[in-house]
C-alpha cells in the first residue's frame, strides 16, 4: 500500500497545448480517488502519468514518498485497469490473469494461489477455463480487475472502466469496486465522466475543468458547498438551478457583498400555496414547462425570473405544464457566487 502525491504537475503538448495546468493532489494511503470532470479536462492524461504512460512536462509523482518521474510504467508497481478491458482474446481467463505474474517469473504454485484465490473473491471460479468472447461485459471487467489483484500492486488505477457497460450492470459493478477496494486497501486512482459514479465511489473527490483541479474533497462537502459555478453545475443531477442576481423577487437583506449568482438545488426548492414568503428566502413565480415522473419523486421543469429551474417532489407530481406555481428556497438553502464565479462564504 502505498500514498499517491501530485505536486504542480504540468502537461504540455506540442504547440504548447497545457493539458494539465499545476495539479497538486495528496492522496492518503488506502483510499479511492476519484478524478472526474467533462471531456478533455484533462483528468484521463493525470491518470496516464501517474502510471508512467505519459512523460510529466513539470511537477513530480511520487510513490510511497518515492518521485517515480523517471521510472517506467512497469517498474512503479501500479496495476491499471482500462475502459476496453484489455483481454487476450486467444488466452482463457485464468491464462489472462497469470500473464502478468509469469512475465515477473514468478514461482508457478504462488501464480497458481493467487489466481484462484482472487477468483474465488470475485466469483470466477466456474470461468477460469473460458476465453473472454464467451463472457458477459461485467465478467470480463471482473477478469480485468482480476489480473491487477493477482500482482498486489501498491496502488490501482481505473481508466472509465464502467463506461462500456449499460446502466443496470455500471451499477452493480459501482457495489463491487468500492466493496473490493475497501476490503483490500489499496490506494485507487479512478477516472470517469460520471458524476454519479464520482461521488459514490470517492473517499477524495476531485473535480477537474480544463486542466486544473476546480475543488478537491469529501463528496458531500462538494456537493453541499460548492466552490464554483462550474461545480455547482457539474455536479448533481439535475445539477443546481443558477439565477443571475437581480432578476426576480431576491432577500436583499440576506444577499452577501460583491454576489452574482444565486444558486439552489432542486431538492431544496419548496412548492407553497401562500402567496408571500418569509423576508430570508428566495421566492420565485414559476411557469411549468415539463414534468418528468421518476418513480419516487418527480422533477418539475419552469420558466422562472427568466432562466430555467427544476424543483424535485416527492411521489407524483400534481403540477401539469402551464401551471403558475409559487416556488421558495430557504436561506439557509442558498448557495452565493461572485462575477467570476467562486462561491461566497
Amino acid at each position: 500500500m502505498a500514498t499517491v502525491d501530485l505536486n504542480d504537475v504540468r502537461k504540455v503538448y506540442a504547440g504548447n497545448v497545457e493539458a494539465v495546468k499545476g495539479v497538486s493532489i495528496a492522496i492518503p494511503d488506502g483510499k479511492l480517488c476519484v478524478l472526474v470532470g467533462p471531456s478533455g479536462c484533462g483528468k484521463s492524461t493525470l491518470l496516464r502519468m501517474i502510471a508512467g504512460l505519459e512523460t510529466i512536462t513539470a511537477g513530480t509523482v511520487s510513490i510511497d514518498g518515492k518521485v517515480v518521474n523517471a521510472i517506467g510504467p512497469t517498474d512503479r508497481d501500479i496495476a491499471m485497469v482500462f475502459q476496453n478491458y484489455a483481454l487476450y482474446p486467444h488466452m482463457k481467463v485464468y491464462d489472462n490473469m497469470a500473464y502478468g505474474l509469469r512475465n515477473r517469473g514468478t514461482p508457478k504454485d504462488e501464480i497458481d494461489r493467487r489466481v484462484r484465490e482472487t477468483a474465488r473473491t470475485l466469483e470466477l471460479e466456474q470461468l477460469l477455463e473460458r476465453r473472454p468472447r464467451e463472457l458477459s461485459g461485467g465478467q470480463r471487467q471482473r477478469v480485468a480487475m482480476g489480473r491487477a489483484i493477482v500482482r498486489n500492486p501498491k496502488v490501482f488505477l481505473f481508466d472509465e472502466p464502467l463506461s462500456n457497460l449499460d446502466a443496470k450492470l455500471r451499477g452493480q459493478m459501482r457495489v463491487e469496486i468500492k466493496n473490493l477496494q475497501r476490503s483490500l486497501g489499496v490506494t485507487s486512482v479512478y477516472v470517469t465522466h460520471d458524476q454519479l459514479e464520482a461521488m459514490t465511489l470517492a473517499d477524495l473527490l476531485v473535480v477537474m475543468n480544463a486542466g486544473k483541479v476546480e475543488q478537491a474533497g469529501d463528496p458531500l462537502d462538494i456537493y453541499e458547498k460548492p466552490a464554483s459555478i462550474f461545480v455547482a453545475s457539474f455536479i448533481g443531477a439535475p445539477p443546481m438551478n443558477l439565477l443571475p442576481v437581480g432578476q426576480g423577487s431576491l432577500p436583499a437583506n440576506g444577499m452577501p457583498a460583491g454576489a452574482a449568482t444565486i444558486g439552489f438545488r432542486p431538492e431544496d426548492a419548496e412548492v407553497v400555496t401562500t402567496k408571500e414568503a418569509s423576508g430570508d428566502a428566495l421566492a420565485l413565480d414559476a411557469d411549468v414547462e415539463a414534468v418528468e415522473p421518476v418513480g419516487a419523486e418527480s422533477f418539475l421543469y419552469c420558466a422562472a425570473a427568466g432562466s430555467r429551474i427544476v424543483v424535485r417532489v416527492a411521489g407524483r407530481a400534481v403540477a401539469r405544464p402551464g401551471d403558475r406555481l409559487r416556488v421558495i428556497a430557504r436561506a439557509e438553502k442558498l448557495h452565493w457566487f461572485d462575477s467570476a464565479g467562486r462561491r461566497i462564504g
